[in-house]
């Protein structure tokens, strides 16, 4: 029996609640954002699953139907694609929330990406049906809350985990928390687990209408700044604030730390190893205060952390080290954390 998932990039919209048809669009009308039914198609890998609107990994099979969003991807360990490289109608879930475009790069070292065949455009009216008909409705305004920012050397260096341990750090402190994944590529595990973590209130690109941050950078800019304004308005403590990819790929990280400015109170870099520490400080001109992820997995990386950059490392996987991190917290942002 078949099945109609929707993947969590449906999570702003109402596709559970009210009905829907779709029709097919030639690709000239096609845009970043639009929502699409899809079938899924070719042998099934580890990556025929699809995330849910709970953030749930749900398996799918040739046959069933997914609604997502075409959008574009540019991850350096992973793929890179776009809608706009669909041809013939085949497609691939370029993510597992279901960004939607066709893989023109992809590592070998994965299993097969998730085939799809394009079967229409979600309409209503006539009309094609887009992330930004269900984007929060908010008024540009100021944003003076300090932040601690988390970056990474790439995809897949610790920025989540880094969060995590901020968040809870900060709300076992008795501090109110917000956090948001301003940059990336759209899922709803990653800051699901801020809230799970401590964080009163999650919030991503996505709810501002972005399937992911592979657009222009005024478009980006200009969904970021009500968001950031809408945080502002919340007036917690801290803002919690992860961008995901690293500063030099197509993700608006440079603009997204540019919206922050002068809030940042904190950088964390994750990073995959030493060297890349250097690396991101050099072609980025970004000083950390603090360096976790795999490049601090180990004493020898630790020390090859201070060696190149005079950093100091903490491996946050290990949960040991919580007390070592807190203190780091308290003198950088200068509350009393470490009773907690």
């Amino acid at each position: 029996m078949t099945q109609t998932f929707l993947a969590s990039l449906t999570r702003i919209a109402d596709f559970d609640r009210n009905p829907y048809e779709f029709r097919a669009l030639d690709h000239s009308l096609w845009g970043d954002g639009d929502y699409v039914i899809t079938e899924v198609t070719g042998e099934r890998s580890d990556l025929y699953i699809i995330e849910s609107c709970n953030g749930e990994m749900v398996p799918v099979k040739a046959g069933d139907q997914v609604i997502g969003a075409l959008g574009r991807r540019a991850a350096t360990l992973e793929g890179v694609g776009s809608y706009l490289d669909v041809h013939k109608g085949e497609m691939h879930a370029m993510t597992g929330a279901g960004l939607i475009g066709r893989f023109t790069s992809f590592s070998i070292l994965l299993p097969n990406p998730l085939a799809l065949r394009y079967r229409g455009h979600i309409v209503r009216d006539g009309a094609k049906v887009t992330m930004e008909q269900f984007a929060m409705e908010l008024e540009e305004g100021e944003f003076n809350i300090p932040t601690i920012l988390i970056i990474g050397t790439s995809m897949s260096a610790g920025k989540t985990v880094t969060g995590r341990r901020v968040c809870e750090v900060l709300s076992k402190a008795g501090l109110d928390i917000v956090a948001a994944k301003l940059t990336g590529a759209g899922r709803y595990r990653d800051i699901a687990s801020f809230k799970r973590d401590g964080a009163a209130h999650v919030f991503d690109f996505v709810d501002v209408g972005l399937p992911s941050t592979v657009v222009p950078e005024s478009e980006f800019r200009e969904s970021i700044r009500p968001l950031l304004s809408h945080i502002g308005s919340m007036n917690p403590s801290y803002l919690v604030a992860e961008a995901g990819a690293s500063p030099l790929e197509p993700y608006n990280v440079g603009p997204a730390m540019e919206e922050l400015g002068d809030n940042i109170a904190c950088i964390i870099l994750a990073a995959s190893d030493p060297y890349a520490v250097v690396g991101v400080e050099r072609a980025f001109g970004v000083k950390p205060d603090l360096v976790t992820g795999p490049a601090a997995n180990t004493s020898a990386a630790v020390a090859l952390v201070h060696t190149l950059s005079g950093l100091p490392a903490i491996n946050v996987i290990d949960r040991d080290t919580m007390p070592e991190f807190a203190a780091f917290l308290e003198r950088k942002l200068g509350h009393s954390l470490l009773a907690a």
